[in-house]
């Protein structure tokens, strides 16, 4: 939805002009505060929805718990669109497919998944102010040849396979780090690590936090190895078109950060 300003200031001026009136404000109001209206200047694929799309494979950031979807950027896509005066709603797509999505437009209005902000992307969507930064690690199954002590050395070498999520700094992160080995993506977070335990690869590089995750709940039977501060800053993707858009969440996130919400997000998720 968009708000057509140009009708209303059409509107106005014919009222205007029928009752003999000096002016119609569609400004700031005789109190000096900003109309509503001007607050929903944006386009929704869904009226009075925020329509988020997210990949609920890379816990604990966004995973599926039968058919509800929770994790961090869950939480997070709800309180933004709280803010804003919106109902979150949210839709499943291929983590490696959002971005094109939202650039394409009428899939999602955003894409939160715990999207990394680089400028390859940033040529196809617009960019958030960053709301949680993230670094990367590897983890192999416990008491193979790969440890702790000799990780850089192990890991790259040829005819070591590290499963990576497609399409993710992770996969960037291991192809950069490992040139010798082979870098085999998969679709989301679980099959990296199922292909690991199955023996279809050596290692997973991918989100510390992820990592973590599933070493402690679902890979008891793996270790992590190697941790990196990256630094990398994550961050909610929007349509280069929709410029309002992009400012609203912004203030949302704002927001978020001064109110404590995001910290407290933070400390339930992520530790």
């Amino acid at each position: 939805m968009k708000f057509n300003k140009m009708a209303a200031f059409a509107a106005c001026g014919a009222l205007v002009a029928s009752l003999g009136l000096f002016g119609c404000s569609g400004g700031q109001s005789s109190e000096g505060e900003q109309p509503a209206a001007d607050a929903a200047s944006y386009e929704l694929i869904n009226d009075g929805k925020l329509t988020i799309a997210t990949s609920p494979d890379f816990p604990p950031f966004e995973n599926l718990e039968g058919d509800e979807y929770v994790g961090f950027d869950i939480d997070l896509g709800k309180a933004i669109a709280e803010e804003m005066g919106l109902e979150a709603e949210f839709t499943t797509i291929q983590f490696d497919g959002i971005v094109p999505a939202i650039q394409a437009g009428g899939q999602a209005d955003v894409g939160i998944s715990g999207i990394t902000v680089d400028p390859e992307r940033a040529k196809s969507v617009d960019f958030t102010d960053p709301y949680y930064i993230a670094d990367q690690s590897v983890a192999v199954m416990k008491g193979g040849d790969v440890t702790a002590d000799n990780a850089k050395e192990a890991l790259n070498v040829e005819g070591m396979i590290i499963a990576v999520q497609s399409g993710t700094t992770g996969e960037t992160f291991a192809q950069e780090n490992f040139p010798n080995a082979t870098i085999q993506p998969y679709g989301n977070a679980t099959d990296c690590f199922a292909a690991m335990q199955a023996g279809q690869a050596n290692a997973v590089c991918m989100d510390m936090a992820v990592v973590d995750q599933m070493v402690s709940d679902a890979y008891t039977d793996a270790e992590v190895v190697l941790t990196e501060a990256t630094g990398e800053e994550y961050a909610v993707a929007v349509s280069q078109d929709n410029p309002e858009l992009l400012a609203a969440i912004n203030e949302a996130i704002a927001t978020l950060q001064e109110n404590g919400t995001i910290d407290d997000l933070t400390a339930q998720w992520l530790g």
